[in-house]
């Protein structure tokens, strides 16, 4: 079909599956992101240096950890590190929440957005000073290691790029559900527009809200365990990749649920068939249609208007 344009099918099918891997984590940090400026009203920008936090964790756990406690046989597998390091990270998150953040909420979102942008920077820098940026390799667990061949496309697809996308997919859905969907959600978003009233039914606001912090760093460390096996672990990996995912969330419309996980994945697709077919443009298409977006709807396309 697409032949004349000197692309073949299979071709077109591996860049839509790269697509769909970057579109998955676009959508679960994005949806970090959405969960914490829409319950705390907080640009977070330490969601990148939390990402990276996570993979860190992940491979200092399984690299160097016997080494610290002095039995060289101990580490931390891949299945234990992808609940651990967002509970460890998630449990971070909640320290600054209540020692920085919480004393900035009744000022200016510009005061949240300078301190968590200083704290990437500290962060980031104290990884390179430990680590370096030349990047370290960590592998995929055994049992999704190898891939499936797809003998009539003529395709292999490694088992890990499609736990990647269960994954992250399943955790999206999930997270949306529990907001959008149960009571404990509804006491979320009430805290955020009427506090004082449910703080008066008994619900324990102030701790709603940190833990909802904690949650959607725990996101972004848990996207980074994911991320671990497909890109090297390298103290950068969060600020190169940040940029974009607030484009997506920006896009899909500041604290909107929904709109963090159907422009996530979208926009990874398009990102993936702009590199078949205009591989020039594929760094800034996304930058691209958030200029288009803001100039047409300005909450984004799923953001509600104020």
């Amino acid at each position: 079909m697409f032949e004349w344009l000197g692309i073949t099918p299979q071709a077109l099918v591996a860049q839509l599956l790269v697509g769909l891997i970057n579109g998955s984590f676009y959508a679960i940090l994005s949806l970090g992101l959405a969960v914490i400026f829409g319950l705390l009203n907080v640009i977070n920008f330490t969601h990148g240096a939390q990402y990276m936090m996570g993979a860190f964790l992940a491979w200092i756990g399984l690299t160097q950890l016997g080494g610290w406690v002095g039995k060289p046989d101990w580490e931390v597998n891949y299945w234990v590190a992808l609940v651990a390091a967002p509970l460890i990270v998630g449990a971070i998150g909640i320290l600054i929440e209540r020692f920085m953040l919480k004393r900035l909420y009744h000022l200016d979102h510009l005061y949240g957005l300078l301190l968590t942008f200083g704290l990437a920077l500290v962060i980031e820098g104290m990884f390179r000073h430990w680590y370096g940026i030349s990047g370290e390799s960590y592998s995929a667990p055994e049992a999704l290691q190898g891939g499936i061949r797809l003998e009539g496309l003529g395709l292999f697809l490694p088992k890990y790029r499609l736990w990647v996308i269960v994954a992250s997919l399943t955790v999206c859905l999930g997270t949306w559900f529990v907001i959008e969907r149960t009571k404990l959600g509804n006491y979320l978003r009430a805290g955020t527009e009427n506090p004082k009233l449910l703080q008066a039914l008994g619900v324990n606001v102030p701790l709603m809200i940190t833990l909802a912090y904690g949650f959607g760093v725990a996101l972004a460390a848990f996207a980074g365990v994911l991320a671990a096996p497909v890109f090297q672990v390298n103290p950068v990996m969060g600020s190169n990749l940040i940029i974009v995912v607030f484009a997506v969330v920006v896009i899909g419309g500041m604290g909107s649920i929904l709109g963090s996980i159907v422009t996530g994945v979208g926009l990874g697709l398009l990102e993936g068939l702009t590199k078949v077919f205009y591989p020039e443009a594929s760094s800034v298409v996304i930058f691209v249609i958030m200029a288009i977006v803001l100039l047409l709807r300005p909450a984004g396309l799923f953001g509600k208007e104020r």
